[in-house]
């Protein structure tokens, strides 16, 4: 009876390991620790990499309001170089985009002299023979005409991707820029109000991004001051949510902008529209060919 019970509570309790296992077990972590140190190497490695050949598409388009149009254009569209004379009051706009890693450089003609559409300016269906209103449905106003197939202007005048013809066709920011309808009001003052409008909207998606990424800084060290303008700022994006855009002043906009940001925003607009641009074409009117080449070398 005690012999049983010796053999069944005496060394139950102990487990002898195998010195075989615990060499295996030893390599196996050495083994996952290598591959861990191996796979920090190479994202760390490819970091890297990444990070000199954006710098490199960056230095490329780095320059500020150099080169004359119509020379850059001969080297992007030949036919299109022809339109872009002294005259034309253009300047060409390069940035980079795309939905994948190196970016592409894309490009983007714009003009600064006034462009005149009238039909445009006086929208109606020119199809269609006009004719004259009941005058008793104008008294009454119950004339209600379509304005469905109403003239609307389209600006296929997007960003276009700087590589060869064919890669230009199925480039699908290419195609989504060119087809995008862009809303063009036929009175002066509605455009105005709409591009104030516009603009407002840019400096709300500014602030709010700096705010949610918590990268809004306070100018200031007063404890108070820091305090109010944080309720300030949260009480903005609050209203913004609520009651959107409308309600909100494009002035309190930029007073939080100016004390809750160290980067001035209109400062960094006027550098993001003088990078990656060349000069007008107002600028090389009157210079010759020889003018030119002693201008670039």
């Amino acid at each position: 009876m005690q012999a049983n019970s010796k053999k069944k509570y005496g060394t139950s309790g102990k487990r002898m390991i195998n010195p075989k296992d615990l060499i295996e077990l030893f390599h196996g972590e050495k083994e996952e620790k290598r591959d861990k140190a191996a796979h920090i190497i190479q994202k760390t490695w490819k970091r890297w990499l990444d990070m000199g050949v954006f710098e490199y598409y960056k230095e490329l388009i780095g320059f500020k309001q150099y080169g004359e149009p119509s020379h850059l254009m001969k080297y992007i569209e030949p036919r299109e170089a022809e339109f872009l004379d002294a005259a034309a009051g253009v300047h060409i706009k390069f940035r980079l985009g795309g939905d994948k890693f190196p970016p592409s450089i894309y490009y983007k003609i714009f003009t600064h002299r006034p462009i005149v559409d009238l039909c445009a300016n006086s929208p109606k269906d020119y199809a269609k023979i006009a004719t004259k209103p009941n005058p008793r449905k104008l008294q009454k106003g119950t004339v209600n005409e379509s304005t469905s197939d109403w003239y609307k202007r389209i600006e296929n005048n997007g960003w276009r991707l700087l590589s060869i013809r064919y890669w230009k066709g199925v480039d699908s920011l290419t195609t989504k820029d060119n087809t995008k309808i862009q809303e063009f009001h036929h009175s002066p003052q509605q455009r105005k109000q709409n591009m104030k409008k516009r603009r407002k909207t840019r400096k709300i998606e500014w602030l709010k991004k700096m705010y949610f990424g918590e990268n809004l800084q306070v100018k200031t060290e007063n404890p108070e001051a820091i305090a109010l303008i944080q309720r300030a700022t949260e009480g903005l994006i609050k209203s913004l949510e609520k009651e959107g855009i409308d309600q909100v002043m494009e002035w309190e906009v930029d007073e939080m902008l100016k004390w809750t940001n160290a980067l001035n925003y209109d400062e960094y607009v006027k550098l993001w529209k003088e990078v990656g641009t060349s000069k007008t074409s107002e600028s090389f009117q009157g210079k010759t060919l020889a003018d030119l080449f002693f201008m670039y070398f």
